[in-house]
């Protein structure tokens, strides 16, 4: 297949290498100082010394028919690359990144024909150019709109399976790991796990994040989300104050407070004004 990937960070460079190395012909789209590294290299090279080469571009180009376009640029970021996704002659786009806005605005902007959506299984970075990567099976696999995708990137390494409601198992999951992403920015910037005061207020903007997914007629989903749902309070602070102190979540703070600040803004747009207090409260 032809696979174009555009935002090539860790999630982008993990899903093009998989590809690349599965015998697909890859072409990565991306911009400044990642452009120049990809460039240089002509591959995705990773921190084991593994490389895939891979098409490097600027830009995507509108007239070439890519069987897919992946996106995994931030969702703050989409609306910047809409219009040539729009313009594009590629025959499927999936979008693939944290979001609790509906997906109709994407699915009209590609035409409902060729929208796919996903979530990647996946934690990953680039550092200087270098990816280090680890594909999640467990619990969790990468779910996606369409089976022919999930056999795809099953079958270049990355286990996935299909979702058929992908928007109440999205709101779910941004739901979930808004908080966690607070958690995780402000243990790494003072080294330290949180207070138990502090865990109390973050499980209090979870539970009120759960209580919007249901009220805007979306399911808690899946599974572990809804055993999480039915947590009492302490039980989820202990939960979240186990969290703050395991490396791997704390590392992830480093990412700052930028996406966790977008996912909260578009819970507390689709509430009302005097609702979510305790998810205010939080937000960075």
């Amino acid at each position: 297949m032809r696979i174009a990937v555009i935002g090539p960070g860790g999630i982008g460079s993990t899903f093009a290498l998989q590809l690349a190395r599965a015998g697909h012909e890859v072409t990565v789209v991306a911009r400044t100082k990642r452009l120049a590294q990809l460039q240089r290299d002509g591959a995705i090279v990773t921190a084991k010394g593994e490389r895939a080469a891979v098409r490097v571009s600027a830009a995507l180009d509108p007239g070439e028919a890519y069987d897919l376009v992946l996106v995994t640029v931030l969702a703050s970021q989409v609306d910047a690359v809409l219009p040539a996704l729009a313009a594009s002659a590629a025959k499927s786009v999936m979008f693939m990144f944290n979001t609790f806005e509906p997906l109709t605005r994407l699915r009209e902007a590609v035409g409902a024909e060729r929208f796919a959506f996903g979530f990647p299984a996946i934690l990953a970075s680039v550092d200087e150019g270098v990816l280090t990567t680890q594909i999640v099976s467990r619990p969790m696999r990468t779910p996606v709109t369409e089976r022919r995708w999930a056999e795809l990137f099953t079958a270049a390494g990355i286990p996935s399976v299909v979702e058929a409601d992908m928007e109440s198992w999205l709101r779910t999951h941004a739901a979930f790991v808004a908080p966690v992403m607070v958690l995780a920015g402000h243990s790494y910037q003072r080294k330290a796990g949180a207070s138990w005061a502090e865990v109390m207020q973050y499980a209090r903007a979870l539970q009120e994040g759960f209580g919007l997914v249901r009220r805007l007629g979306n399911a808690i989903i899946p599974g572990p989300m809804v055993a999480t749902d039915r947590m009492p309070l302490p039980v989820l602070a202990s939960l979240l104050w186990s969290l703050s102190r395991v490396p791997a979540i704390r590392k992830s703070g480093a990412a700052g407070f930028g996406e966790p600040r977008t996912l909260i803004d578009a819970m507390l747009a689709a509430a009302g004004p005097n609702e979510l207090p305790a998810l205010r409260a939080i937000r960075p």
